[in-house]
């Protein structure tokens, strides 16, 4: 029987963002985050060469509250002749959100020198988590959007009671922008008709 070795955290702050395509240039959020997101938010924490951690699921805890955000852009998408003023950009955003995500590790290449490579990156992850170390702050979508939390499970954390009596269906849900772990191929990806159901995405 082939062992699974299973990591998690919890993630919540003031703000989020993860981005819906489809809205052009005043973006709205998706109601939780995509599954780059997440896998983003676990490498924030540990990352390794031959193993990567995949998001499983994403558990919504706190109610799915959007709210208007405005921000000043001046980067380098603006057109040459306003390059010397900023863009106004009006999104969509999230408010107070709180999250607890699970992946699993599973391996990219053969295993390097004959040892568990799944389980060093499992303990590599929790060890990590536990210590409050990251290569990078985690965001939720934005950069800006940092977490007021960021750490394993707290006990009071539970599932928004709400959503799990109203099911949420997602018409069309970026997936993922690139082919696979291991590679800058660029291929974005979709998934239709994604559903939460008592509060919980998975990831299929």
């Amino acid at each position: 029987m082939t062992q699974v070795y299973c990591v998690s955290f919890e993630i919540a702050g003031p703000a989020a963002m993860f981005t819906r395509p489809d809205t052009g240039a005043a973006p709205v959020s998706y109601p939780a985050p995509t599954f780059s997101a997440a896998r983003g938010m676990f490498e924030a924490v540990a990352r390794w060469k031959s193993a990567y951690i995949r998001p499983t699921k994403v558990e919504i805890c706190a109610p799915i509250r959007f709210h208007k955000y405005v921000t000043n852009y001046r980067g380098p998408l603006r057109e040459s002749s306003k390059r010397s003023s900023s863009y106004q950009l009006v999104a969509t955003v999230l408010v107070d959100v709180c999250y607890r995500v699970h992946g699993l590790v599973e391996g990219v290449t053969d295993a390097p020198f004959d040892f568990n490579h799944l389980h060093a990156l499992q303990e590599v992850f929790l060890r990590r988590l536990e210590r409050g170390q990251c290569y990078h702050t985690p965001c939720l979508g934005w950069k800006e959007f940092v977490p007021s939390y960021f750490g394993s499970f707290r006990p009071e954390t539970q599932v928004n009671e709400q959503l799990k009596m109203t099911p949420i269906t997602v018409p069309s849900m970026l997936f993922s922008v690139f082919a696979g772990p291991g590679t800058n191929e660029r291929k974005v990806e979709y998934r239709q008709s994604v559903e939460i159901r008592e509060g919980v995405l998975i990831y299929a």
